[in-house]
């Protein structure tokens, strides 16, 4: 079976700049709507089901919104189709994905919503496998601030091999699987260092790997931002739609990587360290209360 049939790099319609239309492969589109019919589903059932917490579901709700739509904008709009020839408009597709998709929709908690937007027997059969004693301990060691850091680390990294990067470009199969891949462990990153409601955060491990995180993507930004020559050249074939020269791309690119994606990691690690400063005061101050 040709897998690259199944999963078309694009199958665009629109007008507009060449390579500018829309994405509406099924294996994009048909993930993303059953996603959204899910979660809408489950909302409204939790939403009928009780009036308590209505401010927190309609917040989690929006955050879900704006987190999907980020989503579907990267892998559904022209962007998309542009990255396939622009490596800035493909950089910022990834970017999309990690740094804002990825954070939006965990901090929308979508977990109690997914799940009961599910028929009862799948809710069954996911709560068996969940008890399962090696998927637990899977879990376990993947979520542990470190071990999230470095696979999503990884992940970066390891798909900017030029020669992987350039076989994502050329084989579809390839093309879903960094996307995948991105998306994947930007969630997995996000929900690991993310402060939720029920649980109790380590603010400072979370800024640490958060910097680490901004410092090593930033590297790899300014490595593309200062090269000499251009690292995927099958990326830069259209670079004259946005009247740049191919290195000019990739200076773009590196400097997409390194500055806004950065302020991001950097803009999180900064809210997290003033909510670990209020968590503290707060510890003091009850403390104190207790002494008196």
């Amino acid at each position: 079976m040709n897998l690259d049939a199944l999963f078309p790099t694009s199958i665009c319609y629109g007008a507009g700049a060449p390579g500018a239309g829309w994405t509406f492969a099924l294996p994009i589109t048909l993930p993303l709507a059953v996603l959204a019919l899910i979660y809408v589903v489950g909302a409204s059932r939790l939403w009928r089901r009780s009036s308590r917490g209505r401010t927190l579901r309609l917040r989690q709700a929006l955050l879900f919104t704006a987190g999907w739509g980020v989503l579907t904008a990267a892998l559904v709009s022209p962007i998309h189709m542009l990255g396939e020839q622009v490596f800035a408009a493909h950089m910022i597709e990834h970017e999309l994905l990690m740094a804002v998709a990825a954070p939006l929709l965990v901090s929308a908690c979508p977990a109690a919503a997914l799940m009961w937007g599910l028929p009862t027997r799948f809710r069954r059969i996911l709560g068996i496998a969940g008890h399962a004693n090696w998927l637990k301990a899977v879990w376990a060691f993947a979520t542990r601030p470190i071990m999230a850091t470095i696979i999503h680390g990884i992940a970066i990294w390891i798909w900017h091999i030029p020669v992987l990067f350039e076989a994502a470009l050329e084989r579809g199969v390839l093309h879903y699987a960094q996307h995948a891949s991105f998306f994947g462990t930007g969630l997995l990153f996000w929900w690991v260092l993310l402060p939720r409601p029920g649980r109790q955060h380590a603010y400072g491990s979370a800024v640490m790997h958060l910097f680490v995180t901004s410092l090593h993507t930033g590297l790899l930004g300014v490595l593309l931002l200062l090269s000499p020559r251009l690292w995927y050249p099958e990326n830069a074939v259209g670079a004259a739609l946005w009247n740049l020269s191919p290195l000019e791309d990739q200076q773009l690119a590196g400097l997409v990587m390194w500055v806004p994606a950065g302020l991001i990691y950097g803009g999180a690690a900064l809210l997290l360290a003033a909510l670990w400063i209020k968590a503290s005061g707060r510890r003091e101050a009850a403390h104190a209360y207790e002494l008196v």
